[in-house]
């Protein structure tokens, strides 16, 4: 990546959005695949996989664990070796940084392995983010988590004797995250694992991983019920080629799906699939931009969408759940002072655990800028105002605030094409997308570089 000013100033766009981008792949996916290439018996490689802080914890922790882990960024490839539930080495002391999905997945897989001693932290904010529910779970099944700290998160201590499978309840509302670790290790239990939820979850991702592990090799996990899935123990890990493509991260698509509505023109996202067409929920957005003013349209000749704004078409503000996907809320407020008329978004309770409190994050900065916005709990309503230039946006280290609004920032406020909105530490988005303002400014430079 490179070397960012600190605060950065987001040069707007004079002229319509044209071209396409290549975006990376899915953190959601990739760190999924590298957990059930784990658990397989040999070696998998991983196609179009993300580089980025997130993964390449992911990555690291599994060769302190013992595996063989080949990386070829360039390539955008990954080859780790299976050992079908074993974990090579006999003890390790992983640190994952504030990577949610690698420190809820690692958790499982140290937990699910015959034997050996593990110890897991992560950064302060790691410390405070829910882990409880998969811990009681597992513990439910037979293992030996200790949390020397408070209990219920990080950090812990385990001491591996496998599963022993059988049925337990589960709260996952906190973080689906929480669910899929424990479906993936559940085929490695001595007997079935029945789980029944006691709380709301965010169904798309549960989802997503009950499907890769069918790409995986394993049986489709039952539903008893509305609350209540069984996972049998009698398929291994397998992947028949060997190889395993990862689609490209539809949460990193929203911020270049709503650059039209901002920019106007039209942007090309090869790879990028229509809701319901992939693994990935957050491609529900997509329907939601078409609410507010976008239109998006398959590519000839090979997948993809292209996302554009009809000349003059209006910028509605929108209501919306966004509970099933919401990453991408983010980037939808951040772009609610240009549209016409409030904008409300619910469903967003749970991410003040995230990466920061992303609720009052975004009402406080969205505040700064001029906004009127009235903060709940699980809500945000933000009433479009004058914007107010010359601001340096606090993105509290996360990667979603500074490209949510980058995308605000791409817009002409001035009318003179000189930046107005500032982004300090920018260096974040190395956390999912690495190259995300390198990527916008190629954009940039494509629309200005006709005559």
């Amino acid at each position: 990546m490179i070397h960012l000013p600190d605060p950065l100033p987001i040069t707007p766009f004079t002229r319509p959005v044209r071209g396409e981008v290549s975006l990376p792949g899915s953190k959601s996916l990739t760190n999924r695949a590298l957990l059930l290439a784990a658990l397989c018996d040999g070696p998998v490689t991983l196609t179009r996989a993300l580089f980025s802080e997130d993964t390449n914890v992911m990555t690291n922790a599994l060769r302190q664990l013992g595996f063989e882990a080949a990386v070829d960024p360039p390539a955008t490839t990954m080859r780790l070796a299976g050992r079908g539930g074993r974990i090579p080495a006999p003890s390790a002391d992983i640190f994952v940084g504030n990577a949610g999905t690698a420190a809820r997945f690692l958790t499982a897989l140290c937990a699910a392995a015959p034997q050996g001693a593990y110890r897991l932290d992560g950064v302060p904010r790691m410390r405070t983010r829910p882990m409880k529910g998969l811990i009681d779970a597992l513990r439910v099944l037979g293992a030996d988590i200790h949390c020397p700290g408070a209990e219920g998160f990080f950090p812990i201590e385990i001491h591996a004797r496998g599963l022993r499978g059988g049925s337990l309840s589960m709260d996952a509302s906190e973080s689906s995250q929480l669910l899929s670790a424990l479906l993936m290790v559940a085929p490695l239990a001595q007997t079935p694992v029945e789980a029944t939820l006691t709380g709301g979850v965010r169904w798309p991702f549960v989802q997503m991983t009950a499907r890769l592990m069918e790409q995986f090799g394993q049986p489709p996990i039952a539903r008893r019920g509305a609350q209540t899935l069984f996972v049998n123990n009698t398929t291994p890990y397998r992947l028949a080629n060997g190889g395993y493509e990862i689609e490209p991260d539809a949460t990193a698509a929203s911020y270049f799906l709503a650059l039209p509505l901002v920019a106007d023109g039209r942007i090309a996202m090869p790879g990028l699939r229509r809701p319901g067409q992939g693994l990935q929920g957050d491609t529900q957005f997509v329907a939601v931009l078409e609410r507010v003013g976008l239109s998006a349209a398959e590519l000839s000749g090979r997948p993809g969408l292209e996302a554009f704004r009809a000349i003059a078409a209006p910028r509605r503000g929108v209501t919306q759940d966004f509970r099933d996907f919401s990453d991408t809320f983010l980037t939808l407020a951040a772009i609610a002072p240009l549209l016409d008329g409030p904008t409300r978004i619910t469903g967003i309770a749970h991410t003040r655990q995230q990466e920061t409190d992303r609720v009052a994050g975004m009402a406080r900065e969205l505040r700064r800028l001029g906004q009127e916005v009235t903060e709940e709990e699980g809500a945000l309503t933000i009433t479009p105002r004058p914007l107010t230039p010359d601001v340096a946006i606090e993105t509290y280290n996360d990667h979603r605030f500074a490209m949510s609004f980058a995308v605000l920032g791409s817009y002409d406020l001035l009318g003179n094409g000189q930046p107005w909105l500032r982004l300090r530490n920018p260096g974040c988005c190395a956390k999912t997308f690495p190259g995300f303002f390198e990527v916008l400014g190629q954009v940039w430079t494509n629309a200005h570089s006709r005559p």
